[in-house]
């Protein structure tokens, strides 16, 4: 019988006491991150700091008949609305696209072809988004469908690429102990690779909400209603009220949803990443 070292056995000695020794504060394991759960209570904060500024200045402002009737709550909340279906239908077909297209092209049978696919995706990016919106107006016409053609489009960069990066990521011995315990592919998919690429990939969806936030500003250029209007009219009528105000929104919903992201991100994160 082989009987261990003294020195071995302090080794193995050092790494139960390393492997047993709590978390000192400060670090990752002790729940004190930068991107911890504190670190989600100043941006919902700054929204309704923010927002409430907002109410009282329109509450007490001299405002002209156009910015009384642009600034009414009624419109507001019209335009706000319309400006979050633009942002969260866009965000559901760009998820529904972009996600099963960046697995796919993570298998070996469809990796090949992975220039091609990014390739496009960087031309919908790499385009100015004005022109993009107004040259599928041209083809598909003016309206809500139109802008949301242009916004997927112009967003889906993001996820896809964070959703190939994320699976690449995985560790391939995680993978390879899979399969060596009996998993198919699809088991090790959603139940290796999948959990282990979920925050590379939510963090890709949360920069495509955000993205998509101020992007659809443009929308009113194309009849497709929004915060937008605001701006446009501000600027078309030199009322820099309404410009501010329709910044302001879009600034304070952009963030609003960012803070949405992340609590998505700490929420679905799994347990130990």
């Amino acid at each position: 019988m082989t009987t261990a070292t003294p020195s071995a056995r302090g080794v193995a000695a050092g790494d139960a006491r390393d492997e047993a020794a709590p978390a000192q504060p400060g670090t990752e394991a002790a729940g004190t991150a930068p991107g911890g759960w504190r670190a989600l209570v100043v941006q919902p904060l700054l929204v309704a700091v923010g927002l409430l500024a907002f109410l009282l200045w329109r509450a007490n402002a001299t405002l002209t008949d156009t910015e009384a009737r642009q600034l009414g709550t009624a419109t507001l909340w019209d335009s706000a609305l319309r400006h979050l279906s633009l942002t969260v239908v866009s965000a559901a077909i760009v998820l529904l696209i972009s996600i099963p297209l960046g697995i796919a092209l993570t298998r070996p049978a469809l990796r090949r072809l992975t220039p091609a696919v990014i390739g496009v995706a960087n031309v919908g990016q790499a385009a100015p988004a004005i022109g993009l919106f107004v040259l599928l107006a041209t083809w598909l016409g003016f309206g809500f469908w139109t802008t949301i053609v242009a916004l997927v489009v112009y967003s889906a960069l993001p996820v896809l690429r964070n959703t190939m990066v994320g699976i690449q990521g995985v560790d391939p011995r995680l993978v390879e102990a899979g399969r060596g315990m009996g998993m198919s592919g699809t088991a090790v998919l959603f139940r290796v690779e999948l959990p282990l690429a979920g925050p590379v990939m939510l963090a890709g969806a949360r920069t495509a909400l955000v993205l998509l936030v101020g992007t659809a500003t443009l929308a009113t250029f194309i009849n497709g209603g929004g915060l937008g209007v605001l701006i446009n009219t501000g600027i078309t009528l030199s009322l820099n009220s309404l410009l501010i105000s329709g910044a302001v929104l879009v600034a304070l919903l952009a963030l609003a949803v960012d803070w949405l992201g992340r609590v998505v991100e700490h929420v679905a994160r799994p347990k130990g990443l």
